[in-house]
Order: structure tokens, then C-alpha cells, then sequence
């Protein structure tokens, strides 16, 4: 098998394109066929759905952000075939479901396949968990179904489509399916973060202190043993409900990976925190999207993994920045520092409540969240000759029009190999300048393996736009596809497959 997940052929590559969006992504095409498919492709290469998007979606307006009519949740964050998983679901009025599992990928443009469906079970009302210590509501609802993943499901990001018989209403159950294989890359799915953006039953995310909304303090706990509401900023998104932020920031990035046979595994943020062996089995680590929420454990086992010689990109923004505690018998996490130093994001004054040290993200990022935190930018190239633009044509000055977004990192790290590839000013609305300025970053670990930054949470937007991709506009607007971004991405994952230089 060739080490090289860009080697596809020509056919494949036109096919993939077909799917990606307005502009093909030219890069993968000019490389051979493989004479051997990877596990992706062999995937990928099985009849495809688009039957696993919820098509009647409901959200109670009392809430704002519930589907009291259906909605669940899964016992575990990630599992691995012939592990066990079991689904939580209340149904109100209480109506027969049933639970229809999609494995999400590329699959001939579609974006997911349909495995198998359980049920039909007989549905109840659960019991609303009530308001525990730090505002926390820990949902025990009776399981439905106690489910074997079975030994032939791939890595991955898996949806149960929850389905009431009484009206045909719907939401989400999501999961990730992981391994223990040998992966040329690692998608991490930020999913502690999601968890903190969840308001499910009722502003009840780590952000409501019960007074203000937009808390940024300590002493809120929130589990994952819980449905997750549908997202509460920026945007209305109806395919989130019940499936947290991943369709949101994260998807676009794993479609076209899968697309061009990438060979990619998956895991979760409670993977980096509790697996630190785990992720020296890739040449690759990624960040994707929103990747807010870190324990010391995640940070020291990624540095550590780094040390190793493994490569990270962080294709995210505002990642690394709320220092969370993970407290395994609720499922929880709450918020207890920042990963900067006190006064570095100025706008949100709760947090000088909370602790500000050492470590700081941007020793490991290369550059971290720094006032005003949000805002919006155009991607400019500060450094044409760097490796990254090899074959993107770009220039000095050239831009990718709102690319950065909504939430981006600055104050680079004061370290010799570190080098700053793209920068410029951040705005609140287009000609309105905030007093941000972001900073993308590569630097260099003891094998001569990488870490690059893109300081932005919509880097997947210039990839791809699967089906059901709403596109964010909030201080800035992303433009889809981009040739140049999706040749970015490629010198970065080809590089990452590079021999060790220690």
C-alpha cells in the first residue's frame, strides 16, 4: 500500500471534485494511481444517502433550543467495534421510534451511508434531570437499545436519525467510532466543546451562570449525558439538533478528506485527554473548527506527541483557550482557567475570575485566542515562498476573502523557528476594524515535524460543502471552495507524511 492518500487516480479525482463545491481542488489530481486502496477509499467506494439529514426538525419555542417531541443521547463519546453503546431517548408525547445509524464520509457526494436501522422501540416521556451542583443537569434516562458496534464499522463519525412514528419528527444521536490502527492522520472532533455550547434543556450551557447568558466564569458543570440542543449562535443551523457542532465546522474538512482517500481515523477530545500512546500511531494530529475547550491532560499529551515527531494542524480557531476539568462520573467538564495570560482577551470580564498561567496555548499553537477574541478577516499571505503556497499561485498581499473567522488567534509565541504565514487586521463588519490583528503560524518539533495554525474556526469552509452545509455570516463571510486553501491543505497533509529529519 502506498504511504502517499494523494495518490488517486484521475477518474477518482474528477469524481470527488464533482461534490467539493464551486471551485475543484486541483492538487490531488496530479499525482498516480495507488495500486492498492486504503481503508477510506474501500469505504468511500459503498453506495451512499443523503437519507441520513433530518427532514422534519422542530424546536420548542419556549427553549429555543430543544426537540422535546423526540431527542436522546449516547452513553459514550467514543467507542470502538464490539464495544458496547447504548441510546437514551424521550419521546413527549410518548410515541414509537425508531433510531436509523449513518456512517458520514465522502461516499460519491452524498456524505453518508446507511448501515442498519434499530427499532421500532416504544417510547417514553423521561424525566427532565433537575438542577444540580454548578447548574448541572445530569440526564439517567432508561436506555432504549444496548448496541455491539459491529467488528467491520471504520472510524468515524456516526448519526442515529431518531424518527417519532406518531408525526415524524426527528433529531440526532452522534458518536464516534474509533481504532487503535496505525493512520496516517487523526481527526480529532472537538467535542468537549460542543458540550459547552449545548443549552439543552434551556440555557444551560457553560456559558449560563443563571443570570447572564454570556457568562465566562467558573463554577458551571456540564455533562454530555444529555441531548445536545440545536446551535445557539451565529446561525440557524436545523441539522445540528442533536448532533452538536460537527456538521457545523468539522464536516466540510472530513468530506474532503474522505473524497481524495485521505487515510484518516477519528477520535474524540476525551480520547487526546485519556489516550496519550494513542495519538503517537498517526504521522498527523488535526484541530478542526471550534476546539475551544482543553484539559492540561489534552495539552500535555499532544506536546508530548509533538515531541514524539507526530505533525498537528490546528485547522481551528479559538482552540486551546478555557482550561476545563473532566470529572468521569457525570461526564462533565467545567471550566476552571484560560490557557493565556490575564488580560489577553480583554472583552470577556468574567474571566479575570478565573485562573490565567502557564501553560499557554500558543506555546503549543503557535499563537492563541487574544482580544477582542472575535471578528472577521480576509486570509493574507505574508509569506509566498514558504511551502505552504507551493502551487497555490499565490502572492505577497494576496487574499482569501473572509476566510478568517469568527473566532481567530494572535500573539505569537516568542520562539526562533517560529514563522508567520499569514496576517492582518480583523473586523467587526467589513470596513469596520476592530483593533484585532490574527496570526497563522508554522513552527518546527525536534524531528523537524511541524505545527501549523490557521487562526481561524472556518478553515474547512474553503474545502468543501457537503450536503446540508449552512455557510456562516457574522463579521465577515467565507466564500466556499477555494483552490488555493484546498492546495494549502494538501502541501500540509503531504508533508506531514514526510520522512523524520530529527
Amino acid at each position: 500500500m502506498s504511504n502517499n492518500p494523494l495518490r488517486v487516480s484521475r477518474r477518482d479525482s474528477l469524481r470527488a471534485v464533482a461534490g467539493l463545491g464551486a471551485s475543484a481542488f486541483t492538487g490531488a489530481a496530479t499525482h498516480a494511481a495507488d495500486s492498492k486502496t486504503n481503508l477510506i477509499q474501500t469505504e468511500n467506494a459503498k453506495p451512499g444517502t443523503r437519507d441520513w439529514m433530518l427532514s422534519s426538525t422542530r424546536i420548542e419555542p419556549s427553549t429555543k433550543y430543544r426537540c422535546p417531541w423526540i431527542e436522546g443521547y449516547a452513553s459514550r463519546l467514543s467507542v470502538r467495534a464490539g464495544e458496547k453503546i447504548s441510546f437514551h431517548v424521550s419521546t413527549n408525547p410518548a410515541s414509537k421510534f425508531r433510531i436509523d445509524l449513518y456512517r458520514l464520509g465522502y461516499y460519491g457526494g452524498d456524505g453518508g451511508r446507511f448501515l442498519q436501522t434499530l427499532g421500532p422501540f416504544a417510547g417514553e416521556v423521561q424525566t427532565d434531570p433537575l438542577i444540580g451542583p454548578k447548574r448541572l443537569r445530569n440526564c439517567q434516562w432508561k436506555p432504549c437499545v444496548e448496541f455491539t458496534i459491529p467488528a467491520d464499522w471504520l472510524s468515524g463519525v456516526y448519526l442515529g436519525k431518531l424518527t417519532a412514528e406518531a408525526d415524524g419528527c426527528q433529531s440526532y444521536v452522534i458518536f464516534i467510532v474509533r481504532d487503535d490502527r496505525k493512520a496516517d492522520y487523526l481527526l480529532q472532533c472537538s467535542d468537549f466543546t460542543w458540550n459547552a455550547y449545548n443549552r439543552w434543556p434551556s440555557q444551560f450551557s457553560l456559558y449560563d451562570d443563571g443570570t447572564n447568558p454570556w457568562y465566562w466564569g467558573g463554577n458551571v458543570d456540564v455533562s454530555s449525558n444529555r441531548p445536545y440542543g440545536k446551535y445557539c449562535q451565529i446561525f440557524d443551523a436545523p441539522l445540528s439538533t442533536g448532533s452538536g457542532e460537527f456538521l457545523l465546522w468539522e464536516f466540510p474538512l472530513a468530506y474532503w478528506m474522505e473524497s481524495l482517500g485521505y487515510d484518516v481515523s477519528y477520535i474524540s477530545n476525551f480520547d487526546t485527554h485519556t489516550d496519550a500512546r494513542g495519538l503517537q500511531r498517526t504521522k498527523g494530529l488535526l484541530s478542526v473548527g471550534h476546539d475551544e475547550y482543553w484539559t492540561i491532560d489534552m495539552f500535555e499529551n499532544v506536546s508530548a506527541a509533538i515531541v514524539e515527531g507526530v505533525n498537528v494542524a490546528f485547522f481551528s480557531g479559538n482552540a486551546v483557550c478555557g482550561r476545563v476539568l473532566y470529572h468521569e462520573a457525570t461526564r462533565s467538564i467545567e471550566r476552571i482557567g484560560v490557557f493565556g495570560p490575564a488580560g489577553g482577551t480583554r472583552e470577556f470580564l468574567a474571566m479575570s475570575t478565573l485562573r490565567h498561567g502557564r501553560p499557554y496555548a500558543n506555546q503549543l499553537i503557535g499563537a492563541h485566542s487574544t482580544g477582542p477574541v472575535t471578528g472577521g478577516a480576509d486570509w493574507i499571505c505574508t509569506a509566498p515562498d514558504h511551502w505552504l503556497y507551493k502551487d497555490t499561485g499565490m502572492k505577497q498581499g494576496d487574499s482569501v476573502p473572509g476566510l478568517i473567522g469568527w473566532e481567530w488567534h494572535g500573539d505569537p509565541a516568542k520562539r526562533d523557528n517560529l514563522e508567520i504565514v499569514a496576517s492582518g487586521p480583523t473586523q467587526s463588519a467589513p470596513g469596520k476594524p476592530n483593533g484585532g490583528t490574527y496570526t497563522a503560524t508554522v513552527y518546527y518539533g525536534p524531528d523537524g515535524n511541524f505545527i501549523f495554525n490557521a487562526a481561524t474556526v472556518w478553515w474547512a469552509d474553503g474545502l468543501s460543502a457537503p450536503p446540508g452545509y449552512v455557510r456562516p455570516k457574522v463579521y465577515t463571510e467565507p466564500q466556499g471552495p477555494d483552490p488555493r486553501v484546498q492546495q494549502m491543505t494538501a502541501n500540509i497533509l503531504n508533508r506531514m507524511l514526510a520522512p523524520p529529519r530529527r
